[in-house]
């Protein structure tokens, strides 16, 4: 977005919408309406072109309670574990960050006591009577169907000894769906989210089988055995977004129009080939894009209609709830992830490298690796990460990204989340009450995000 009317400070965000002037402060994530005289001076200030700082102009001393205080935060108990059942894949997908599952190694298959002990890990781990999530990621997950259902009802009852609930998700290319599979996503809480990238002339480029065919078709087949046989409990589309990706507002309206629950965008900025990975010159050509996407959003929103474009309903969520936190996610927290032979790596785009790594599944996660973990990626830790207005919004970007690329998408964020911003104040002019939550029985996006990205 433009600097036309906003001006920035670590700790402070000025920025307009249609109903008037505002303030957006970092620490709290939290947002005030202002005058025209105190925004006047407030951009003098955060501009240089005064000598009285912000601070003194809000009548702030230093003194007041933060919400973040840099200190980083001590390892929580562990309730989300992916477990890496399949690392093979049935698709040749260019992008694939995961090298198809096998993150530089070999193709190999979980067994069913590796993904016994993970539950088993998990619930001793756990907070007494908390809820936890159980994810199945590959490679190609279904590619070891017969674990899947061996482990669901599994945990279920251990769970129900223990006194602890499951939920689950499942990330899959729908390729290899079956009647079976659509019945247990149907009678247990899961979260199913596919990989699709949009009408079939973009898909079947940039997501074909190993032989070579298309693969939209395959996907609409495990569609319709959804219609026919129940639906999970969230229907998720994850779409990746290379350089070569063009109308985004088209791709969204056709997986839309498909029935999905959600439907998100996610950057390709690793892959193998760089002819597709997203380049720095291409930023803001896809923030237009993503505008126009939260454009049509908005104004479905604003006559009472579901459009479910994920990226901008959960920042949405975020912004309604004070989001504040100086991570990207629960990944070496909360989060973790077991390769195929059950050793634990931060999340599941880390699986089986060593700088990740953070115990295994036998002797359990390693609360001093998990710490330093937590210290070295504060957000208020890190360069440029420290001075940015939008840092506890952000949390600093995915660990895989920042590891293996850096940052070059600072730009992009701040300007998708100040649009937000700016949607945000005005759509809550509409609708103060109950605009943003989500409509389905599983709304629980920081966990869905661990499992999405």
């Amino acid at each position: 977005m433009s600097d036309s009317g906003s001006a920035t400070s670590s700790e402070l965000k000025r920025f307009d919408s249609s109903l008037g002037h505002h303030l957006f402060v970092a620490d709290g994530s939290r947002i005030f309406d202002i005058d025209a005289a105190l925004a006047a001076a407030l951009d003098d200030a955060l501009h240089g072109r005064t000598t009285r700082d912000a601070s003194s102009l809000l009548g702030l001393d230093g003194a007041e309670r933060r919400w973040i205080d840099g200190n980083p935060a001590a390892p929580p108990p562990v309730s989300a574990i992916s477990l890496n059942v399949a690392q093979v894949c049935n698709m040749a997908c260019g992008y694939c960050y995961a090298d198809e599952g096998r993150f530089g190694g070999k193709a190999r298959i979980m067994p069913l006591s590796v993904a016994r002990q993970t539950v088993d890990r998990l619930i001793e781990d756990a907070a007494p009577g908390a809820e936890l999530l159980l994810g199945f990621m590959g490679g190609e997950p279904l590619l070891n169907r017969a674990l899947i259902h061996e482990i669901v009802p599994y945990a279920v009852r251990q769970g129900v000894l223990t006194g602890h609930r499951f939920r689950f998700s499942l990330t899959t290319n729908a390729t290899l769906l079956t009647e079976a599979d659509a019945i247990l996503f149907r009678e247990f809480p899961f979260i199913v989210q596919i990989s699709i990238d949009g009408p079939p002339d973009i898909n079947d480029a940039q997501r074909p089988l190993r032989n070579g065919q298309g693969s939209y078709r395959h996907v609409l087949d495990g569609l319709r055995l959804f219609a026919q046989h129940g639906r999970p409990g969230q229907l998720s589309a994850r779409v990746t977004i290379t350089r070569k990706s063009r109308n985004l507002l088209g791709i969204l309206d056709h997986l839309i129009g498909l029935g999905f629950d959600d439907v998100g965008f996610s950057l390709a900025l690793v892959s193998p080939d760089p002819k597709l990975a997203v380049q720095v010159e291409d930023f803001s050509g896809l923030l237009r894009e993503m505008m126009g996407c939260g454009e049509k959003c908005r104004s479905e929103l604003s006559v009472g209609r579901s459009y479910p474009f994920g990226n901008f309903l959960t920042a949405l969520e975020e912004i309604h709830r004070g989001t504040h936190r100086p991570y990207p996610c629960g990944a070496g927290a909360a989060y973790l992830s077991a390769n195929a032979e059950g050793r634990l790596y931060a999340c599941h785009r880390l699986v089986d490298d060593d700088a990740f790594l953070m115990g295994d599944i036998w002797r359990g996660s390693d609360d001093r690796v998990r710490q330093r973990h937590l210290e070295r990626r504060h957000v208020d830790q890190m360069d440029p990460c420290r001075r940015c207005w939008a840092r506890y919004l952000c949390g600093g970007g995915s660990y895989h990204e920042v590891a293996k690329r850096g940052r070059p998408g600072c730009d992009f964020i701040r300007g998708w989340l100040e649009y937000c911003l700016m949607a945000y104040t005005e759509l809550s002019a509409v609708s103060p009450h109950g605009l943003f939550g989500r409509q389905d029985g599983l709304n629980a996006a920081s966990d869905i995000a661990i499992f999405a990205s």
